[in-house]
């Protein structure tokens, strides 16, 4: 019987890595063999990341896109409420006023440079 896998691109998920040991928070934009590409933060400093959010200062977050190799991960979880635990997300919308899924939406693309380049 083959293993369904209840993660979908867009869901929030906590990622625990090792070598070194990190734990990242975030939205899932594809899962592979090869690994996990995420859209998120690392939870060591999630207070620190929560009052910089909650007091408008987002460009100081270290908020960033990352492919995380299969050979580091050690567990992946959806974030959702436990034993009675709100989940991060929960966390984030209670202690920011903000959606969590809009905080870690894709960042806007650059925008086209204007200048044209010469040739040689």
């Amino acid at each position: 019987m083959p293993l369904s896998m209840p993660f979908r691109s867009g869901d929030l998920v906590v990622v625990v890595l090792h070598s070194p040991r990190e734990r990242v928070w975030g939205r899932l934009l594809g899962l592979e063999a090869a690994g996990i590409a995420i859209r998120g933060v690392d939870l060591a400093p999630w207070a620190e990341v929560l009052t910089l959010v909650r007091t408008g200062q987002t460009d100081q977050v270290a908020l960033s896109t990352r492919f995380l190799p299969m050979h580091r991960v050690e567990t992946l979880y959806l974030d959702e409420p436990s034993s009675g635990a709100p989940s991060l997300a929960d966390t984030f919308c209670d202690r920011t006023g903000q959606d969590p899924h809009l905080f870690l939406a894709d960042p806007p693309s650059p925008k086209p440079s204007t200048r044209h380049r010469r040739l040689p």
